[in-house]
């Protein structure tokens, strides 16, 4: 399976900080039912064995709104969970090796800061790429806004889809037009939001003003 790039359009990545009114499963029913094209399940530190359990039941959420299902980092949870795909960041195991692991069919995605390493992923198996932080990050420490024209540079360099992630709002998607990129991938935007479905429907209307696809 290789990534459509209007399916990187809304890409949503999980963050169960915001967990509380709603499970994390209830808040990503939520996004699909107002339009998320992709779903990240991402958590640094889980108890393996319950996350495995997490993975499988977003997953089939997924495929009920035929939404490819990315797990972040552990690639053997995403195979045994019939994940549509894997993402691995700098720091994480090389595509390369995700590739020999999951096999031809798994999605590989690698986060990418410059035109140097987005390039490399790209060389060494990646499908798509998330770049930035294009606007810091409430998730990261220490990352920094990404110039727009290094934004541009990276989706200039490479030829599979690019998703803009770090910090991205209502309030300053706009301001990504015209960059080149193919989608958004948004945490708090989404998951923070107290009316998760009406934050969701809003993006996707922005997204689809901000994106211009690539050939």
């Amino acid at each position: 399976m290789k990534p459509d790039r209007k399916t990187m359009l809304l890409y949503a990545v999980t963050d169960r900080a915001w967990t509380g009114k709603m499970s994390l499963y209830e808040q990503v029913r939520t996004a699909l039912e107002n339009g998320v094209t992709c779903v990240q399940l991402r958590d640094k530190e889980p108890d393996e064995e319950a996350f495995f359990k997490e993975a499988v039941e977003i997953c089939n959420l997924c495929h009920e709104y035929s939404v490819p299902f990315i797990i972040n980092d552990y690639v053997e949870i995403a195979v045994r969970c019939g994940a549509d795909g894997v993402h691995v960041g700098q720091d994480d195991m090389s595509p390369s090796e995700v590739r020999r692991r999951v096999g031809d069919d798994m999605i590989i995605g690698v986060s990418a800061h410059n035109t140097e390493e987005a390039v490399r992923a790209v060389r060494d198996g990646a499908d798509y790429l998330g770049v930035g932080a294009v606007f810091g990050s409430l998730t990261k420490k220490n990352v920094c806004n990404m110039p727009l024209e290094s934004l541009k540079e990276i989706c200039s360099a490479v030829d599979v889809p690019i998703v803009a992630i770090g910090g991205i709002s209502a309030d300053n998607i706009g301001l990504l037009r015209g960059s080149g990129i193919d989608g958004v991938a948004v945490v708090s935007a989404i998951f923070a939001a107290g009316d998760i479905g009406k934050a969701t429907a809003e993006l996707l209307s922005l997204a689809r003003n901000t994106v211009s696809n690539r050939n």
